[in-house]
């Protein structure tokens, strides 16, 4: 498993040994990062050797999350980190203090039918901000941060959210996920290229273009095979695309038609999108009809 913690990603065992952090840092970013990668490692990865973890088992923080709330879609490319904001009401007991400076509380994405058997986890590299509204619940916000590095191109579809609080003075802790969806997507691109231009009216105009998407194991794009795209022609003097016909990708993402040339206008290709990959419109390539 991948786990999202300082730069680097960390995962198991790893994260147990090398990540513990004394409460007397607690109030540090940092070890809000490195305590996080821990627990979370350890909650979610799967068939790890939890033993040495459960032994000294944690006592469980009385707090719980609900209305969790995040974008419906995130695109991630090949080089650039994104960030994802979540917010979410916490609830807690009179026990806690959200306020202490041992406290601390922030969202967090995994990838798998359910947490304890997450193939990735996602979290931020700062606790949420949380703002009493009552003395047992407050409304949090925190940013989720994603590198394509901490990703393999399976990880790309459906992702769940949860929620994650610390207590450094008492080493208590409380994980719950299951409390939204979100979809990680492999960020796309689309071209589109009609020639000759310019044209003869009645000639044949050919449109080629290519359709590729990030490669988070390389970090480079590449093309997206056997995709449906439609070509796409708007007239000079509108603005409204309509679909002239619908072909798709070959192996290596890419696309070729020919239409016949009638009047001037703009040629592009779109993509609808998947689960995987977003939907994205080639700009529009303008042919001059003679």
């Amino acid at each position: 498993m991948r786990i999202r913690a300082t730069v680097a990603a960390v995962s198991g065992a790893l994260a147990l040994s090398a990540l513990a952090v004394p409460a007397a840092q607690a109030s540090d970013d940092s070890s809000y990062r490195a305590q996080a990668a821990r627990v979370l490692a350890h909650a979610g990865s799967p068939g790890a050797d939890r033993t040495a973890f459960n032994a000294a088992a944690a006592p469980e923080l009385g707090v719980s999350f609900s209305n969790f709330k995040v974008a419906k879609a995130v695109k991630v490319g090949t080089t650039a980190p994104v960030s994802v904001t979540a917010t979410y009401t916490l609830t807690h007991g009179a026990d806690v203090d959200i306020t202490s400076e041992d406290f601390a509380t922030g969202p967090f994405l995994y990838r798998g039918s359910s947490f304890d058997s997450a193939e990735n986890v996602l979290f931020g590299a700062y606790p949420a901000t949380c703002t009493a509204t009552s003395a047992t619940t407050a409304n949090c916000k925190g940013a989720i941060e994603i590198e394509p590095g901490d990703l393999w191109n399976a990880n790309a579809g459906t992702w769940s959210g949860g929620g994650l609080a610390l207590d450094y003075s008492t080493e208590g802790e409380k994980v719950q996920g299951g409390l939204g969806k979100i979809l990680v997507q492999r960020l796309s691109k689309l071209t589109a290229d009609a020639t000759p231009e310019p044209v003869k009216k009645g000639k044949t105009i050919t449109v080629t273009g290519k359709l590729s998407r990030a490669n988070w194991e390389t970090n480079k794009y590449a093309g997206y095979s056997t995709q449906p795209v439609k070509l796409q022609f708007r007239k000079a003097n509108s603005s409204t695309y309509t679909t002239v016909k619908t072909i798709k990708t070959n192996s290596t993402g890419n696309l070729s038609t020919t239409v016949t040339a009638s009047v001037d206008g703009y040629f592009r290709y779109s993509f609808a999108g998947t689960s995987t990959t977003p939907a994205v419109n080639a700009a529009g390539d303008y042919v001059d009809v003679r």
